[in-house]
């Protein structure tokens, strides 16, 4: 690459003037508010005029879609349109297509630029119609696109932006590395600095975690949101059918929510996008590819129920809160196993994240009193209340004021929010402590063999050879659904029909409990501890 820069997010004198837009441009830009350039606009606009190649690091929310779109339709300006589409703009999903679409015919509407979005599940002969009558911009999917190519419809003989190749992103994993180098000539890098929060001064986007166990992440995840109380909220899940069966349980539990995901049509897809935005619904349940690129005005909370993989993922995913200037929330429910890919995220995002107790009843309780009192303060200071005058004055004759109203206060709090039967959600650990310390106290690691002895407890369990057990079965059950790590776990030891197993005395009751609660090989197993013979 011929130049990298890695720039700080402190505004630099000149606007958008400054930058080499056409006065119409820069028109258009009052219009709709922008005063001045962020940070990733002022450093791209003048070498993507210029035709460079780039690739482009910033955060999400920064305007990164402007920051390429602007010197697009400058280009148009300043070379003149072509016969075909004089720039095609790839998008991953098509909720991107659509929002790219419209903010490129919002910037470029006084020049009579015309912008197409191209993605699947829309009728393709309501596009084939748009691209024959002329079009100057194209935002498509990679896979319509080239069923457009492949039809002849989509001709990109006088396409420029293409042979000026741009790639913009929030993160730059490894396979984005990959393409630029394949793909680009000598091109030029901006990497934006993330905005550092000034001392004293709180960051834009709350990050907390929850540390829960499995079996009960549905019910933490319905806590959290009773305390949270969102606006709009994105909860995000890893597979289709878990955004489908958590969809239909929040909404059995009161919550108005809905799905997305790649599994549904591009209709379905926009009626979900619309209950969303008119606040029809206040959860939007989704995967990660089928709610990238999502701008949602009121979103105020972002749920990992299930945390990602990579922590490039999880910067995608918080960057949907806390743009332009507004606070958001980002809470993430941790399972026990799932202790180090936190770590990693704070490595990597070098943020650092608070691990809270999952809210108890005593605090939902409290919550929902606040609930009330807000709402009764707010009916105080309406208007529409003299008509109830005679009930306060009937009681008052009889009983204290202040009785009268804690009733009234009680009546409302019963009939609107209520207190439920709520039960305490067990604390989860992310085990290891105390065993782990002894392990890497002693140096080298013991061979299973080796670690029985009095502070470790020996489990019967009632599956073995005939039932397919292997040792690693044991492993991998007692690692991820207990959390104990399996440098702590003893001997072992497998029979015909049943199993032994050591694991630290202070941790037995805990893994008896979790795997009673899950399946060895498919199948729920009776387990205790041994008895003595």
């Amino acid at each position: 690459m011929t130049s990298k820069k890695n720039m700080a997010t402190e505004p630099q004198d000149g606007g958008f003037a400054a930058l080499g837009l056409d006065p119409r441009i820069l028109s258009a830009l009052t219009v709709l508010g922008y005063e001045e350039p962020t940070p990733i606009q002022r450093e791209t606009i003048p070498p993507l005029i210029a035709g460079k190649d780039l690739l482009g690091q910033a955060a999400t929310g920064t305007g990164k879609t402007a920051a390429f779109a602007l010197p697009i339709l400058q280009r148009i300006l300043n070379e003149g349109k072509s016969d075909g589409p004089t720039a095609v703009v790839l998008v991953p999903t098509r909720e991107l297509a659509v929002q790219v679409s419209e903010a490129m015919h919002r910037y470029g509407k006084a020049l009579g630029v015309r912008v197409l979005p191209v993605y699947g599940g829309q009728p393709i002969g309501r596009q084939l119609h748009a691209l024959r009558a002329g079009i100057d911009i194209v935002v498509a999917t990679p896979g319509r696109a080239l069923d457009h190519i492949r039809r002849g419809s989509l001709q990109l003989g006088g396409v420029r932006v293409v042979g000026q190749t741009v790639l913009f992103s929030a993160t730059m994993p490894p396979r984005i590395e990959s393409i630029a180098r394949k793909s680009q000539r000598e091109p030029i890098r901006i990497q934006i600095a993330r905005a550092v929060a000034k001392a004293g001064e709180m960051p834009q986007v709350r990050q907390q975690a929850y540390l829960v166990q499995r079996n009960v992440k549905k019910v933490a995840l319905g806590r959290v949101l009773d305390l949270e109380s969102p606006a709009a909220a994105i909860v995000f899940c890893r597979t289709r059918t878990e955004v489908d069966e958590l969809t239909e349980t929040m909404n059995a539990r009161g919550y108005h929510s809905e799905a997305l995901h790649g599994g549904m049509t591009q209709e379905q897809r926009d009626k979900v996008m619309k209950r969303l935005r008119s606040g029809d619904a206040e959860l939007l349940i989704a995967t990660d590819v089928a709610a990238r690129g999502l701008d949602i005005e009121h979103l105020t909370h972002v749920i990992n129920y299930d945390l990602p993989n990579a922590p490039e993922a999880y910067v995608h995913r918080i960057g949907r809160v806390g743009r332009a200037g507004r606070e958001g929330v980002a809470i993430t429910l941790v399972e026990p196993r799932e202790h180090h890919l936190l770590r990693n995220i704070e490595r990597i995002t070098k943020q650092k994240i608070e691990v809270a107790k999952v809210p108890t009843v005593a605090d939902l309780r409290t919550r929902r009193l606040e609930l009330t009192g807000a709402a009764m303060r707010e009916a105080i200071l309406g208007e529409e209340k003299e008509h109830f005058r005679v009930v306060v004055d009937a009681l008052s004759d009889e009983f204290d004021l202040v009785d009268i109203a804690m009733a009234a206060v009680r009546l409302y709090h019963q009939a609107t929010v209520g207190d439920g039967e709520d039960e305490e959600i067990a604390e989860a650990s992310a085990y290891p402590a105390s065993a782990q310390g002894r392990d890497r106290k002693a140096g080298a690691r013991p061979s299973r063999g080796a670690r029985g002895g009095d502070n470790m407890a020996k489990l019967y369990i009632a599956a073995g050879r005939q039932a397919g057990i292997r040792p690693q079965d044991l492993v991998g059950a007692i690692a991820n659904e207990a959390g104990v790590p399996g440098s702590s776990i003893g001997a072992i030891q497998i029979t015909d029909r049943f199993s032994l197993v050591e694991v630290p005395e202070e941790a037995a009751e805990h893994v008896i409990k979790m795997l009673k609660q899950s399946n060895l090989r498919g199948k729920k197993v009776m387990i205790r501890r041994e008895r003595e013979a």
